[in-house]
C-alpha cells in the first residue's frame, strides 16, 4: 500500500469515527464509500498548499476529477472547508 493510500484510509477512518459512519464528500457533500474515496487538497499545491492532514479532505473520485477538469481548483471564500449539501431540485 502506498503512503498516499495509507493516508487516505487513515483520514477516511478518522472522519467516519467523528461523523458516526458518514463520510461527506468535500466537494458535493454526499456520503463517500471507501472504494470511491480520494484525497482532495483544500488549498491546491499550485497555490502554496501542502499535503499535511489539515489541508486534505475526502472527496468522490468523480467530484475530484470534475473539479480539476473544470479548472475549479482555487480556494475561494465560498469554500471555507465546511461541507455544503447539494440541493436537489424537485
Amino acid at each position: 500500500m502506498s503512503k498516499l493510500s495509507h493516508t487516505r484510509d487513515k483520514i477516511y477512518r478518522t472522519v467516519a469515527r467523528q461523523m458516526h459512519g458518514i463520510v461527506p464528500c468535500w466537494v458535493c457533500g454526499e456520503h463517500v464509500l471507501p472504494e470511491a474515496a480520494t484525497l482532495e487538497h483544500i488549498q491546491p499545491l499550485s497555490e502554496g498548499g501542502n499535503s499535511h492532514a489539515e489541508n486534505l479532505a475526502i472527496s468522490h473520485e468523480a467530484c475530484n476529477n470534475q473539479r480539476h477538469a473544470k479548472g475549479q481548483v482555487t480556494l475561494s471564500g465560498a469554500m471555507d472547508g465546511r461541507v455544503q449539501r447539494r440541493t436537489v431540485k424537485t
